[in-house]
C-alpha cells in the first residue's frame, strides 16, 4: 500500500501548529487543569483563572513520572486471551492514525492482521480503531478506505474491524458540511473550515472525500465496551454530558450530526477535543472510575492525547530539547485504570496496534 501520489511519510518533531485546537481542550469542573495560550507566555501563576480562548503549549503539557508508567512489550501472535468469550478471536486496538497510511499498513502487518497485499488475514480476530483517521498526515482518505475495506473482509472471515468517532472526524465532517459558516465558539466567532486547516487539514483529503466516506464517518460510535474495556477516543469526561449509557451516548452523537446544526456540531466537536482528564493520579483515577461506573468496564482505553506529551518527552517550544519522542508501547496510568494509545505518529512517534488485555 502506498500513500498519496508523490507524498512520502513526513518524519519530524512536534510543532505548536501540530497541537493547536480551538479554545476548549481542557476539562472544566472538578478535573480541570490550567494552561497558557498558543503563542503567549503570560507569566500567570498556576492557580490563576484561565483566560478565554487559549490552548496548551508544550511547556504547559503534563509530565507523568516514569515510575507511574508501564511500557508493555506486545506479542505478535494472534492468540486469544484465556478470558475471551467463546467463539471470539483476540481483541486489538489501534491508536490515532492521522493520515499515515504506510505506517498503519506496516503496523497491521507486524501483528499479523493483514497480509503482504494488505488484505485481512486474522480470521475471527477483532479490531477496533480509536478514531482520528485524517489530518496532519498525507493520506487520510486512504486510511478511511482501508478501514472500510477491512471491515468487510474481517466480517466475511468471522471477525470484525470497527471504528470509533474521533474529534478529527467531527472536524472534517464540519468543514465539509459548514465550511466558513460562522459558529458560536464561546470565545468569539469561529468556523469549521478555519479550525480544520489550523489542525492539519489536508486539501487533498477534502478533494477526495465522497458521500460514502461522509456517511461512514457520521455513523461511527462514540464509545463501546469490549471484553471489559471501555473504548473511547478522547481522554475526557465530556461523554457524561451525552447520556448515562453507551447506547444513549452513541444515539445522541448520531442525532446531533443528523440535525446538521452548525452550532450543535461545533459544541460536540469542542467537547470531544477536551483532554487530560485522567492525567492527575488521584483526580484522574476518580474521573476514570466515574466513566466506568456509568458505562461499564474495568479499564478505559483511549487515543487523542499523544503519549510523548503524557510522558514529558517533547522538547520545549523554542527547541531546547531536540531529541524526538520515544514510544515503545501504550501508556498505562491513572492507577492502572487508563491505557493511552496515541503513540504520537505525527511527531515521528509510533503508530500503536496492540492486543488487549495488557498486563497491569
Amino acid at each position: 500500500m502506498t500513500q498519496g501520489a508523490g507524498q512520502g511519510p513526513e518524519v519530524r518533531t512536534a510543532t505548536l501548529r501540530d497541537f493547536r485546537v480551538p479554545a476548549y481542550v481542557h476539562e472544566t469542573g472538578p478535573y480541570a487543569h490550567s494552561a497558557v495560550s498558543v503563542g503567549q507566555n503570560t507569566g500567570m501563576p498556576e492557580d490563576a483563572a484561565e483566560p478565554k480562548g487559549y490552548t496548551p503549549t508544550q511547556r504547559d503539557l503534563p509530565v507523568v513520572n516514569r515510575g507511574d508508567t508501564l511500557q508493555v512489550p506486545l506479542s505478535p501472535e494472534l492468540a486469544p486471551d484465556p478470558g475471551t468469550p467463546e467463539g471470539l478471536g483476540p481483541l486489538y486496538v489501534v491508536g490515532d492514525v492521522h493520515g499515515y497510511l504506510d505506517q498503519l499498513v506496516a503496523a497491521l502487518q507486524e501483528k499479523g492482521l493483514i497480509d503482504a497485499e494488505g488484505n485481512w488475514s486474522a480470521g475471527n480476530a477483532r479490531l477496533w480503531f480509536l478514531g482520528d483517521f485524517t489530518d496532519r498526515g498525507p493520506d487520510g482518505v486512504g486510511v478511511i478506505d482501508l478501514v472500510m475495506r477491512l471491515s468487510a473482509e474481517a466480517a466475511a472471515a468471522g471477525g470484525y474491524c470497527k471504528a470509533l468517532m474521533g474529534n478529527h472526524e467531527l472536524l472534517l465532517l464540519g468543514a465539509k458540511r459548514f465550511g466558513d459558516t460562522p459558529v458560536n465558539s464561546g470565545a468569539g466567532t469561529a468556523t469549521f473550515q478555519a479550525a480544520w486547516l489550523l489542525n492539519g487539514g489536508q486539501k487533498t483529503d477534502m478533494e477526495r472525500l465522497e458521500d460514502h466516506h461522509l456517511q461512514w464517518m457520521a455513523r461511527l460510535d462514540a464509545m463501546v465496551e469490549a471484553d471489559g474495556h471501555l473504548l473511547v477516543h478522547s481522554d475526557t469526561t465530556a461523554y457524561l454530558e451525552y447520556g448515562d449509557s453507551i447506547e444513549a451516548v452513541n444515539d445522541t452523537v448520531r442525532e446531533t450530526l443528523t440535525r446538521n446544526d452548525a452550532d450543535e456540531c461545533w459544541d460536540l466537536f469542542r467537547k470531544f477535543t477536551k483532554r487530560f482528564a485522567f492525567r492527575d493520579e488521584e483526580a484522574g483515577s476518580s474521573a476514570v472510575r466515574e466513566l466506568l461506573t456509568t458505562y461499564g468496564g474495568t479499564r478505559i482505553v483511549h487515543g487523542h492525547s499523544p503519549i510523548p506529551y503524557l510522558l514529558g518527552e517533547v522538547g520545549s517550544e523554542d527547541g531546547e530539547n531536540g531529541a524526538g519522542p520515544v514510544v515503545e508501547g501504550p501508556h498505562i496510568y491513572a492507577g492502572g485504570l487508563a491505557i493511552a494509545m496515541d503513540g504520537g505518529v505525527t511527531m515521528a512517534g509510533k503508530l500503536l496496534v496492540c492486543q488487549l488485555p495488557l498486563n497491569k
